[in-house]
């Protein structure tokens, strides 16, 4: 488990209004949990900043923005999927969260501290992850919601860490409400790992195609000997005549 350093240094900025600068990649992301979590809030939030543009969004609850990291231009798709619930067998009830999950390059799991339930929806949503993405490169980030609601907290910071190390993923506690910065560190950071493993896709793609064989070309000491062998053998057909 890493936990995320949350600092004023951020990654995201606006991008430059210039026609030469292109798109390099798609970067899409779905964010899931339960209901009541906050996940249509921290979208809201993190779109909401202060980029080119205005952000888009469809009745499929898709949103979109063009976003500036490190010197990259994305095309950034956030899914904010509908509320997932664990029933007793441990499935999931909501016909479009495995769609969702194939969709996507990167997650985000949502629960709110003041809601157990839905921190017990969390391991099961990994698990449904990991059987559609089984590279465990995928990149996932879990967060723990309504950091400001510590009265109400029925999940202790411990938990969510010890969740994360058992998952192998990052873990954030964040409030909403109270600190956008710590919302957009978290997208921030999965568009990056996303970004990262295309990169390292991409130059795997490259080297396994730079290790297909070349034609050979032709020698051309054998081709002077061929030729002298057929011109001495005519030779020796026109004196024999």
């Amino acid at each position: 488990m890493r936990s995320l350093n949350m600092s004023n240094n951020f990654l995201l900025a606006p991008i430059p209004e210039s026609a030469d600068y292109i798109i390099n990649r798609d970067v899409k992301i779905a964010v899931l949990g339960s209901s009541g979590v906050g996940k249509t809030a921290m979208i809201v939030r993190f779109l909401t900043r202060r980029f080119i543009g205005d952000y888009e969004s469809n009745t499929g609850n898709l949103y979109s923005r063009l976003v500036h990291l490190e010197g990259e231009q994305l095309f950034v798709q956030i899914q904010d999927t509908p509320c997932v619930q664990v029933d007793s067998d441990g499935s999931l009830v909501s016909e479009h969260t495995c769609k969702y999950i194939e969709w996507a390059d990167g997650f985000l799991l949502v629960y709110s501290m003041t809601d157990y339930n839905s921190y017990r929806a969390i391991q099961v949503l990994h698990q449904h992850i990991r059987k559609v993405h089984p590279d465990s490169k995928v990149p996932v980030v879990i967060v723990g919601n309504k950091g400001d609601l510590l009265h109400a907290r029925q999940v202790q910071t411990s938990e969510g860490i010890q969740l994360a190390n058992e998952l192998g993923a990052v873990f954030s506690e964040i409030s909403t409400s109270e600190n956008c910065e710590d919302v957009y560190d978290v997208f921030q950071h999965l568009c990056k790992e996303v970004s990262k493993l295309q990169s390292q896709y991409l130059a795997g793609e490259k080297r396994r195609g730079s290790l297909i064989p070349r034609p050979k070309s032709p020698n051309m000491q054998d081709l002077k000997r061929r030729f002298k062998q057929a011109l001495s053998s005519k030779v020796k057909s026109t004196g024999t005549l």
